[in-house]
């Protein structure tokens, strides 16, 4: 073992190591499209460095030692996982009555679905912290949409992205009675539940845990097996998680074993 861990880097190794201590977290195809080798010889590079710790395994990819304490880079999760975000957004979409209060959270995933949502669809209330959300709602006939207030966050994975933190995120919340939330995160867990990487949206989305009677959390397999330093509910907190359909089985099964329903888009 430790001839294993003192042995010298290839060059392709440190390469990939660069390219991943850059930007925290790396899919294996753009790994492979970057070094110009195939996929499965990528894989076996990220699972040796993984034994020697100097990188995390995750689904699809690799991320940085230290990633777990910090939020992942947008570019990441938005380009390797448009399609399942668009898939899973579209099935939550679909889950959402006329006549119903939703709470959706700020997210690339809960900003997809408020795009999917029917046009038919009659007399739902919308609460968001999203502004983008609340913007891509505007003209949805038959949605109306209310922010929660509060601080306009300008830092975190993705700069571009409108959410509002704490302070007074909550005084809204604190008054609901919504009929579902949905929510996005960053790590899910079987033992140590539901994760966030900025702590004053995680703060945000126990508010709208509290406010809703049922929860449904909306996150690409990539999310699964990671865990980020904010807690934000354990796994029996909610009711459903929707990934994708390329979510890792055993995964799957043990994170239904706690009792979570799972729902494959």
């Amino acid at each position: 073992m430790d001839n294993l861990h003192n042995a010298p880097l290839t060059h392709r190794h440190q390469r990939i190591l660069e390219i991943i201590n850059k930007q925290s977290i790396a899919d294996v195809g753009q790994l492979s499209d970057a070094l110009g080798v195939s996929t499965v010889t990528i894989r076996s590079d990220l699972d040796a460095l993984d034994k020697r710790l100097l990188l995390r395994r995750v689904r699809g990819g690799a991320m940085a030692m230290q990633a777990a304490r910090f939020e992942r880079p947008v570019d990441v999760p938005t380009h390797s996982f448009t399609s399942e975000k668009e898939r899973i957004g579209a099935v939550a979409a679909g889950m959402v009555r006329s006549g119903e209060t939703i709470i959706l959270d700020a997210g690339t995933t809960t900003l997809a679905m408020a795009m999917a949502l029917p046009e038919d669809i009659e007399d739902v209330v919308v609460i968001t912290s999203s502004l983008d959300i609340a913007i891509a709602l505007e003209k949805h006939p038959g949605a109306t949409v209310f922010v929660t207030g509060g601080k306009l966050k300008k830092s975190g994975r993705n700069p571009n992205s409108r959410s509002l933190v704490p302070p007074f995120a909550g005084l809204l919340l604190d008054h609901l009675n919504a009929d579902f939330a949905y929510l996005c995160c960053a790590g899910i867990d079987a033992e140590r539940g539901f994760t966030n990487a900025n702590l004053e949206e995680a703060e945000v989305k126990r508010f709208m845990i509290s406010a809703s009677r049922r929860c449904i959390m909306l996150a690409d397999r990539g999310k699964i097996g990671h865990v980020a330093g904010a807690r934000i509910a354990p796994i029996q907190d909610i009711t459903t998680l929707v990934t994708d359909r390329k979510a890792n089985p055993t995964e799957v099964s043990a994170l239904q074993k706690s009792g979570l329903k799972v729902v494959l888009a």
